[in-house]
């Protein structure tokens, strides 16, 4: 099975025709998808201009859209380094209790789903660089109020049965991302909760 490397090489050669470097392109995503596949790939589609189903299409896009990934990608792994770098040291020091962020790190260790959208057509629209750098403040600089992505402050609960599936949990109700619980306060999740609640009971 071809790497990641692998296949932004094929993206970028001009030898392959440009189905292939489409189909490659692709591909990354089921090694690279901060939005999940199907949401990571509209977001690609609508910043570097081409359809979702395009298959002849300027490649200069499909290389700027893999230059977009590749930034993002390594924005993540330098992070997760880090990270690692960190527990590891914690280990060292006695302190083997996992914090409240490990048990995230591992769901979505590699950078797949971590800032998952549920909904493909909402994300955000930022670069996606851009995105993790502040999900990455987010998580060095703890709890905080609201989304960590776009500021807003409307955090809704997604519960299996409804179109954020499969995320369970905070949801950015104006960019649409999934918001891990360790960067919210005991009282934005409670909000986010008694919201669920009152929507039920108004929808019952």
């Amino acid at each position: 099975m071809a790497g990641f490397r692998s296949l932004a090489r094929q993206v970028r050669d001009p030898g392959c025709d440009t189905a292939l470097r489409r189909y490659s392109l692709r591909k990354c995503l089921e090694r690279f998808a901060p939005y999940g596949h199907r949401a990571t790939w509209d977001h690609l589609c609508r910043r570097h201009r081409f359809g979702p189903e395009d298959r002849e299409l300027d490649p200069g896009r499909l290389v700027a859209a893999l230059d977009e990934l590749e930034e993002a990608r390594a924005v993540w792994l330098a992070y997760e380094e880090e990270f690692a770098a960190r527990r590891r040291r914690e280990k060292h020091e006695g302190l083997r209790r996992p914090g409240a962020l490990d048990d995230w790190h591992r769901r979505v260790w590699g950078g797949n789903g971590v800032v998952r959208c549920g909904d493909p057509g909402l994300h955000p629209s930022d670069p996606l660089p851009e995105v993790l750098r502040r999900l990455i403040a987010a998580l060095e600089r703890g709890p905080g109020e609201a989304c960590p992505v776009c500021a807003g402050p409307r955090i809704a609960w997604a519960d299996p049965a409804d179109r954020y599936e499969p995320w369970h949990g905070p949801v950015c109700a104006d960019c649409g991302v999934g918001v891990p619980r360790a960067v919210l306060t005991s009282g934005a999740l409670a909000r986010a909760r008694a919201d669920r609640g009152r929507r039920l009971a108004s929808a019952a």
